[in-house]
């Protein structure tokens, strides 16, 4: 058996495009289906890993709700600081912020979780050991 992906409902195709790579994966592959009205966008961090598709449903009369059925998506990075700043500098709220070196959290524009990890552990640093959490993840 191998995993393929998880799959995440989106409002808008440019904000999540803009958030997913921001974080760090590349779109592998990118389709629209007209029939059923609705465009399925393929990410991963390589081609061949681990994939998130995005459903974009061109009628968004459904409203999404969010379950706490489902914890989070995860992904190690080489510099959680510099992961963190980038991702703040683009306008994105650090839930968690990685005040131990080691995990941090944020959550996509469709608020969806990410839980960011450091590969191994850096020394805790500010601004991250002060900050406090922010919201839910």
């Amino acid at each position: 058996m191998k995993y393929l992906h998880t799959m995440f409902r989106i409002r808008d195709v440019d904000r999540a495009l803009k958030f997913w790579t921001l974080l760090g994966l590349k779109v592998t592959r990118q389709q629209e289906y007209p029939q059923g009205k609705f465009t399925l966008i393929f990410l991963a961090t390589e081609v061949g890993e681990p994939e998130i598709e995005l459903t974009y449903n061109w009628d968004q009369s459904e409203e999404y709700t969010y379950g706490r059925n489902f914890g989070h998506v995860a992904f190690r990075v080489d510099n959680i600081y510099e992961t963190c700043e980038r991702l703040m500098k683009a306008g994105v709220v650090i839930n968690r912020p990685p005040r131990d070196g080691h995990m941090a959290f944020v959550k996509s524009p469709d608020n969806q979780s990410v839980e960011i990890l450091q590969e191994g552990t850096l020394p805790p640093q500010e601004p991250w050991v002060s900050m406090p959490n922010t919201g839910t993840w």
